[in-house]
Formats: structure tokens, sequence, C-alpha cells
């Protein structure tokens, strides 16, 4: 069995396959529109050329589980060798600096993004590796809690931890609570995960560190940090409309509590203390300083590699300490841990983070900038913003990240720039992040599930609560429209 990191990243990968497959395939039969640069190649051979080699290379990245090819890989070459052939046009037609100068404007929002999550990732590294989630998981098996009350409990704690941590992340500690007290309960764990994919997917859609989408709306500047918190309301209906019904078909028993013994490793607090320090100081970059968010995080990097260097000159005193502590205590079974004890490394922890994810990142972001750059973004625009009320196109966009991944999704809208409100923008956050739970493929928490809890949580048994979730769905956007009324 592949590992659930593995699985969520393969079928992530798929999902944006479709995606912007769909949109190539979808742009295809209109040449008739401004491309957003001075040229518009949308009609060229070129164009088509483009399009031709992103299908492609999306074919290949749908097809990883059967070549074994990283998914990251096409996409890297796609975007390559779409920019050489914009350069080229441009070149030939004595422009030379118009594509260079859109290049760079792509990067840079990509890099900013880049530095951000690769030091979230670092800090969720680091506290895993801290045996902080490891810690929170034996609490909750410890205590023997009711079934009903073990529902709610790892539901409202994946709404809320996935606020400022990964959804998959959070979504996969739930589930491992799960799996260790109701073993053998099937129900009740189909139950528990399809409750905690959805309250992990609305948690993350009402901070700007919820999610790479919330993230990418809040670095773009069209909604400012604090504007992000009128979705709390909206998020909250979206994962209690479903929990309450699924509550009603809860069977209500009480396990026999487990003895499970963790502990957190030196420094875990300090470190959470840090995390938060490092969000304060981002968001208090941008809001006041102007500054992108990433200097406020790599500075933040830089005060935990700080820290790490202390722990490891501080390590030989520490261990020093413990064992003369535990040997008057006769605890021999700490004794012999520390034996196993290494040094903190905060490179390790850097080195822990997903880069293939995100190199395809990279790919993405750089294939749909240069189609973009080409004049097919235009046409997407005109499609959905220009014909249609832009309340529906956010709505209908959300639908769509239920089957497709909802990071080109929201790349594609920011990119395309509609002359939206801040409550339109609110609005396809919101639909981006929460549409997602409508199938177990269609976040990173779900699929991540379905590896984890293989046979037992699955797609079909997904499926039979869609409805309820739907329900949250239309509840959600209703109470953003009422609650929020004044922001469009």
């Amino acid at each position: 069995m592949k590992p659930p990191n593995a699985l969520a990243a393969r079928h992530a990968s798929r999902r944006a396959a479709w995606l912007l497959t769909a949109l190539c395939l979808t742009l295809l039969p209109s040449f008739a529109f401004a491309a957003a640069g001075p040229l518009d190649l949308t009609s060229s051979l070129t164009g088509i050329a483009a399009v031709t080699i992103f299908i492609l290379a999306y074919a290949l990245v749908m097809s990883e589980e059967i070549i074994h090819m990283r998914k990251s890989k096409p996409v890297l070459v796609a975007a390559g060798l779409i920019w050489a052939m914009v350069a080229w046009v441009y070149v030939q037609a004595g422009m030379p600096h118009e594509a260079e100068e859109a290049f760079k404007e792509t990067l840079l929002e990509y890099a900013e993004l880049l530095l951000f999550l690769l030091v979230a990732m670092t800090y969720i590294n680091a506290m895993e590796e801290r045996r902080v989630f490891d810690t929170l998981r034996a609490w909750l098996v410890r205590k023997g809690f009711s079934y009903r009350t073990l529902f709610w409990i790892t539901g409202c704690l994946a709404f809320a931890i996935s606020s400022i941590a990964n959804n998959m992340t959070t979504a996969m500690l739930m589930c491992a609570v799960v799996l260790k007290v109701a073993e053998g309960d099937n129900k009740f764990i189909s139950l528990c995960c399809v409750n905690v994919v959805v309250a992990s997917n609305a948690g993350g859609a009402f901070s700007p560190f919820g999610d790479i989408t919330t993230l990418m709306v809040w670095q773009a500047g069209q909604v400012p940090f604090e504007g992000f918190f009128a979705l709390l309301v909206p998020a909250i209906v979206n994962f209690m409309v479903p929990a309450l019904i699924m509550n009603f078909f809860l069977v209500n028993r009480q396990p026999a509590a487990l003895t499970e013994d963790v502990w957190m490793k030196r420094g875990a607090k300090r470190i959470i203390l840090l995390f938060l320090v490092t969000v304060a100081i981002s968001v208090l970059c941008h809001s006041i300083l102007y500054l992108p968010p990433a200097m406020g995080m790599m500075f933040g990097l830089g005060l935990l590699q700080f820290f790490g260097y202390y722990l490891r000159r501080s390590l030989p005193r520490s261990l020093e300490r413990k064992r003369e502590r535990y040997s008057r205590r006769g605890d021999w079974q700490k004794l012999e841990q520390l034996g196993s004890v290494v040094p903190f490394d905060i490179f390790s922890r850097i080195a822990r983070s997903e880069w293939d994810t995100l190199l395809f990142f990279y790919g993405v972001v750089m294939c749909v900038g240069g189609l973009g750059f080409m004049g097919y973004l235009s046409l997407l625009s005109e499609t959905l913003y220009g014909g249609w009320n832009p309340v529906w196109a956010n709505v209908v966009l959300g639908l769509i990240s239920a089957v497709v991944d909802n990071i080109p999704v929201m790349f594609a809208v920011l990119s395309m720039a509609p002359d939206m409100s801040e409550g339109n923008w609110l609005l396809i956050t919101l639909t981006a992040g929460v549409g997602g739970s409508l199938l177990s493929m269609g976040s990173a928490a779900g699929v991540a599930l379905m590896g984890q809890a293989r046979g037992i949580y699955t797609f079909a048994v997904h499926l039979r609560w869609v409805p309820a979730i739907l329900l949250g769905y239309a509840a959600s956007i209703a109470a953003h429209l009422m609650i929020n009324a004044s922001l469009f």
C-alpha cells in the first residue's frame, strides 16, 4: 500500500490535470477575443502548439501511477517550452522585453508563495518531529470519550487546526485517533472520516494560513488579512450542517480507554510559540509595512534556525539533567529512551517539504501564466464573468473544485482578475475551499484518508453523504450572502 502522502499527491495532480485540460479544450474553439499581452496569440500556430504541449504534459501527469514519473517533470518542461515559444514570437515582433517582464511577474508571484509555504511546511514538520501531534493524538486516545463525543471533538479540532496547518496533515491526525479508538467499527470510522474531511476543508477557508488558495488571494491583495474572518460563520455553517445530520446516524458507544504514553520533545512548546510569532510578524509586514508576507515568514525561519542552534548546543546538558532526574525516580523506561535522542536539525525539516508538489505548483503557475499571456484566460474571464453574474460564476467554480484541484482554479481566477467586489472575492475563496468536500477525491484531505482508512472510508461511502454536504455548501453560501451583504 502506498503511503497516504503519495496517494494525496498523485490524486491532487490528477485533479489539477483535469481542470487545466478542460480549460484548454474549452478555449480552443474561440480565438476572436483580445489577448492579455500586446500580441493576440490565441489564433496563431504558436498558441495552438502551446495548448497541445500543455495537454500532453498533463496527460503524463495523469499517467503518473502507470509510468512512475514524478508529476513535476512534465509540467516543468511544458512551462519552459510554452514561455520559450512566447518569447520567440515577441523577439521576432521586435518586442524582446515584453515576454521577459511577463515571465518575471509570474515568477515573482510563485516565488512569494514558495517561500511562504516552505517556511510554513518547515514549522509544521518541526512540530511533528517534536511530537506535538503525536501527543495530542495520545491524549485523545487515553480519555476514552464516547463515540458521539469523539465524533464532535475530532471534527471541531480538525476545523480549528486546519486554520493554521495543512488540511491533509490535520485530517490524518484525527483519522489516526478514530482508527485507534474505534478499531473494527467501520460504520463509525467512515462517518468520522467524512466529518473530518468536511471540517478540515471548512476550517481552512476563513484563514489566510488555512489553505494555499486563501494565501494566494491574500498575497494578491484582493482581501485584507482581517477580511477573511468574515468567512468564519459561513465556514462553521458549512461544517455544522452535515455534521448535525450525520450525528443522528451515530450509534453511541463507550469504548474502553487505551493506554498510549507519548510526550513532546524538548522545545516543542517554544516552537509552537515561535510559529505564532512568525505568523504575527508576517501579518504585520503585510498590513503595516506593505511588504510581502513571505518576508515575515523568512524572518521567522531565521528565528527557528537560531532556536535549533540553541537546542543542539544545550542538548548534552539537558540529557544529563534528565538522566539524573529519571535515575532518582527509577524510571528506567525513560532512561532507555534518552539513548535514542537525536539533535534537532532545521535543514532536515526543510528537506522534508513536499518538493515534488512545490515544483509541480511552479509548473502549473507558469503554464497557466504563459497561456494567460497568450490571451486564453481573457477568453475564460469573458465567458464566466462577462456573461454570468459573478456570484453564480463563483458558485459553479466551487462545484468544479469537487472534481479538480482548487489551486489552479484560484490561480486562473486571480490571473483573470475580474472586476469583483470584496464579497465576491470572499465567495470564490469560500466555494473553492469547501467545494472539495463534495467528493472524497475533491481535496487532499479526502484522498489521504482514503489511503489511511483503506476499505473503510471510500469514494462510495463519501458519496452517500453528498446531499448533506451539498446542503452545507448551499447554506454556507447563503450565510455569506446574508451576513456579508454589505461587502457586495
